[in-house]
């Protein structure tokens, strides 16, 4: 369950990872960083549209401090996500209307995603490129249930440490 939101997480990540690959991701735990990441991108190069996979991945390089592998990859996921949700690639272009993104799947996934490119991109110093997200955010999940509050919490802290 995601601590933040009480959602389980396999709802916000798009399902489960495939079985056949369980092993990569049993691999990059506990394993050194460089193994790590070579199994979990093995993982997504095998099945390029299983987003959990993704997740893993990006939040794999965010946890390293691997800001741009981790924006790298979140957009790649954003992309696959978009794709599956049948919504437009150009992620400030898309609606609320655009597809049903408080239940399970791409939508939700997609919507996870820009939470985490937001979080990404406070953290790279990309205050103008965060807020943007954080607002597309706000348009989109007007109930604050994916917790992009966090992402604004933190723009609003590093805004007041100028």
């Amino acid at each position: 369950m995601n601590l933040l939101t009480g959602v389980e997480s396999a709802d916000l990540f798009g399902g489960e990872a495939p079985a056949g690959l369980q092993h990569l991701i049993d691999a990059a735990r506990g394993t050194p960083r460089a193994e790590a990441g070579a199994a979990l991108w093995t993982a997504v190069l095998i099945a390029p549209q299983s987003l959990p996979l993704y997740y893993l991945l990006y939040k794999f390089h965010a946890s390293r401090g691997e800001l741009g592998q981790a924006h790298e990859v979140a957009r790649k996921a954003l992309a696959v996500a978009a794709r599956q949700a049948s919504i437009d690639l150009d992620w400030r272009s898309v609606q609320p209307g655009d597809a049903d993104f408080m239940t399970t799947g791409p939508a939700r996934f997609w919507l996870f995603t820009l939470k985490a490119l937001a979080f990404i991109s406070v953290r790279q110093g990309e205050r103008a490129i965060a807020l943007e997200l954080v607002n597309k955010l706000r348009t989109i999940d007007t109930g604050d249930r994916i917790g992009f509050g966090v992402v604004e919490a933190l723009l609003a802290q590093s805004q007041s440490q100028k």
